[in-house]
């Protein structure tokens, strides 16, 4: 059961999700991608792989300290700023979100034809762990995982809501969509372990808001999608401290992980809004 080793973005054996009904042709990709949380792991993984996908993709990339990024600047300096642009958002300041919103639509596009939510927090070193019994959990971490882990993504989801319609009126060969990235152990049916309460919670409630969004966006404007997806247990700081536990060839490589969810992403029908997918393209029940 203890896997010391990766899965290589070359592994044939798992079957991914595909659909020969929409965005999945070249010419099709969404061009326009907003990576909330993109400093590092997932997110800056994300960012990386989008700008490298075709040469008139652009990407905003936001994090706490996009000026101290240093990984994202480097991406800034071989891309350069009009491919790739950055702003600050902190997800336990609810102004800086509002303010990232309006510097997009006054200095970069006035669309946004993807949304990844990418941001989460399960411990802390040397601060907080995951619970394991109930007499652990505690108001601060709770709130900490609340904010980071569904508070702030429904805000962002809130504020750049209307530039993903304005993509839906625009380009009628992408459906614009709002991905949060969750996790398995958010399913309230696929919990058969318990533990971990602020974690599973947190997301818990960010698929609801994900789902409560995606019957929204089916009435008001059904070209705009919502889906909630599960990444896999990939080799980032995350997971660093859990990663003994991880069964032999379960444990990603940060470019398999985001190459796997790309590809889901633009495998995504309109009849996906509202689902919950993990990184294989299989669903997985709420």
């Amino acid at each position: 059961m203890v896997s010391g080793r990766r899965v290589r973005s070359s592994l044939g054996s798992i079957q991914v999700r595909c659909s020969n009904h929409h965005a999945a042709a070249q010419g099709e990709v969404r061009k326009v991608a907003l990576v909330q949380g993109a400093s590092r792991g997932l997110g800056l993984e994300f960012v990386s792989q989008l700008l490298g996908r075709q040469g008139d993709s652009r990407v905003i990339a936001t994090c706490r300290s996009p000026e101290t990024a240093q990984s994202l600047l480097e991406l800034q300096d071989k891309y350069g700023r009009d491919r790739l642009y950055t702003a600050p958002i902190d997800l336990t300041k609810p102004a800086t979100i509002e303010e990232a919103a309006k510097l997009v639509r006054e200095n970069f596009s006035a669309k946004v034809d993807l949304l990844l939510n990418v941001s989460g927090v399960l411990h802390i070193p040397g601060k907080m762990m995951p619970e394991t019994s109930l007499d652990r959990v505690n108001y601060d971490q709770l709130l900490l995982s609340f904010q980071t882990n569904a508070i702030g993504p429904a805000l962002v989801c809130r504020a750049f809501w209307p530039l993903l319609q304005e993509s839906a009126k625009a380009d009628g060969r992408v459906l614009p969509t709002m991905v949060n990235i969750s996790a398995r152990v958010g399913s309230i049916e696929d919990n058969g372990l318990g533990g971990w309460y602020s974690y599973r919670s947190s997301k818990s409630a960010l698929n609801q808001l994900t789902k409560t969004m995606s019957l929204e966006f089916a009435r008001k404007n059904p070209r705009v999608a919502a889906v909630a997806l599960h990444p896999g247990t990939n080799d980032t700081d995350l997971s660093k401290p859990f990663q003994r536990n991880v069964p032999e060839g379960k444990l990603f490589t940060k470019e398999f992980g985001v190459r796997r969810m790309l590809e889901v992403i633009d495998s995504l029908r309109e009849q996906d809004n509202g689902s919950f997918f993990a990184w294989d393209g299989q669903k997985i029940p709420w």
